[in-house]
């Protein structure tokens, strides 16, 4: 039985990952999650990519915000704030409860990867999801404004101050996740998919630890990536405005080269088609697509080609 390994972090990756789960089964896909957006916030342990992808999964996601749960309430926080408590990372009132259940499991010693099994399961997601550590891992970004913690990076500060540098200096320290390596060494696992996630802030954290970085490079199976940029400009987030301000080219085939011999294949939007030629001769297959998911049916078709691509290069 063929096999699959979605690497994300963040919306995008998020929106391929619901296609692609609904495409395979849960014997055939597994994904690992970036958790260098992980920490703690008024003495909760906060997973956003690791709770974005599980709402994204079980249908519980809000569509308007594009974070957070759907049908959602705000009491928690209002209070909170009305008491003098930091209010700047908004916490909703069913989010809260999913952010204390995983403190209090962690608190009681079970390991991040037990905590999201018994999570993902209480909302009935049957695929397999691990962190891409049991480890801290924490990203910081150095800025004009100093160096700061993620989250106060990209939801405090709404990431205006210039960048200079993503800090991956922890996820070098942190141990991979075992299992992730074991399934990166399958012989039945037909492909690798990296989300249009942040390069530098939702993949980057992964590929910084150096037992992961090495198992993806030896891994029989071809590795792809969806570009995160349409025209030159990313969906959502910051992405192009981090490559303009590092000095980087803002456009999709810095994305190709960024990864470099990771891939063995790349995904460009329609709208950048003009690129494919110059990102063939870097010796990388290339596959031009419609990557802008606005619908389900958009987020499956894209799915649905990475996959046929897999198989391609397979």
């Amino acid at each position: 039985m063929s096999k699959y390994l979605a690497i994300t972090g963040g919306v995008g990756g998020a929106k391929l990952a619901l296609g692609l789960s609904k495409i395979l089964t849960p014997a055939e896909l597994a994904f690992v999650v970036n958790t260098g957006d992980d920490f703690q916030h008024i003495g909760l342990h906060v997973s956003p990519d690791v709770d974005t992808l599980m709402y994204t999964l079980a249908g519980l996601d809000n569509p308007e915000t594009g974070w957070g749960r759907v049908g959602e309430s705000w009491n928690f926080i209002e209070t909170f704030a009305g008491l003098g408590g930091e209010s700047w990372f908004n916490l909703g009132d069913r989010d809260l409860a999913v952010h204390a259940r995983r403190t209090q499991l962690l608190r009681a010693g079970h390991s991040l990867s037990d905590v999201i099994h018994l999570l993902y399961a209480a909302n009935s997601i049957p695929f397999t999801t691990w962190p891409m550590s049991d480890d801290p891992a924490p990203t910081r970004v150095l800025t004009d404004a100093g160096e700061l913690d993620f989250q106060h990076y990209f939801v405090r500060e709404r990431c205006q101050p210039v960048v200079k540098k993503i800090n991956l200096a922890a996820a070098g320290r942190a141990l991979a996740n075992p299992k992730v390596l074991e399934f990166l060494s399958d012989p039945d696992l037909a492909g690798v998919v990296i989300c249009p996630s942040n390069p530098f802030l939702s993949i980057d954290p992964l590929l910084a630890m150096p037992e992961l970085r090495s198992a993806l490079a030896a891994t029989q199976a071809p590795v792809i990536a969806i570009s995160p940029l349409v025209g030159g400009d990313a969906v959502k987030g910051p992405t192009a405005k981090i490559m303009r301000e590092l000095g980087l080219p803002q456009d999709a085939g810095e994305i190709a080269s960024h990864y470099g011999d990771l891939l063995d294949g790349f995904v460009l939007d329609q709208t950048d088609a003009d690129l494919e030629i110059k990102i063939t001769h870097s010796g990388l297959a290339v596959r031009v697509a419609q990557t802008f998911m606005q619908t389900l049916d958009d987020r499956v078709d894209l799915a649905q080609t990475a996959l046929g691509f897999l198989q391609q290069l397979k």
